[in-house]
């Protein structure tokens, strides 16, 4: 169950397309009993999101067992943007199975959902597989994972 024994600390963000969704999904979050940040924007009001996936990477960094979690219009700008970071590994999902898999063979430890592509059910239920996916840990995904984290 998501908030169990894997309780992360949580850094979300988004644009102001995707504020709507992120402010949902943290009261959903907050009531499994996580303690989440809120790095921006903090209202609809036009904004750069490359300047919010900065602030969540950067936290990222600061806290290696964090996750993260970037919400815009598509999910693919803050993705774009946050892959940007050296160790930021995010993942745009559009399904369970998308974040299922980033988590599993790719160690992503950055969700990026598309607040206009994606009902605020169907992110709850992506965010839960995301939180509650484990890296399997074989040696060719951890290979993988360490070249990423070595590029740039």
């Amino acid at each position: 169950m998501i908030g169990g024994e894997k309780k992360k600390v949580l850094y979300v963000g988004s644009d102001h397309a995707g504020y709507n969704a992120k402010t949902k999904l943290k009261t959903y979050l907050e009531g499994k009993g996580f303690h989440v940040t809120d790095l921006g924007c903090f209202s609809e009001d036009p904004c750069d999101y490359p300047d919010i996936a900065r602030e969540v990477a950067e936290k990222m960094l600061e806290d290696p067992s964090a996750r993260g979690i970037l919400i815009c219009g598509s999910g693919i700008g803050v993705g774009i943007a946050a892959n940007r970071f050296k160790k930021i590994r995010a993942v745009t999902a559009a399904n369970v199975g998308l974040a299922e898999m980033g988590r599993k063979h790719n160690d992503a430890n950055v969700l990026t959902m598309g607040a206009r592509t994606t009902s605020d059910e169907e992110i709850e239920k992506i965010t839960e597989k995301f939180l509650n996916t484990d890296f399997e840990g074989e040696e060719r995904h951890e290979r993988r994972r360490d070249k990423m984290d070595s590029l740039g």
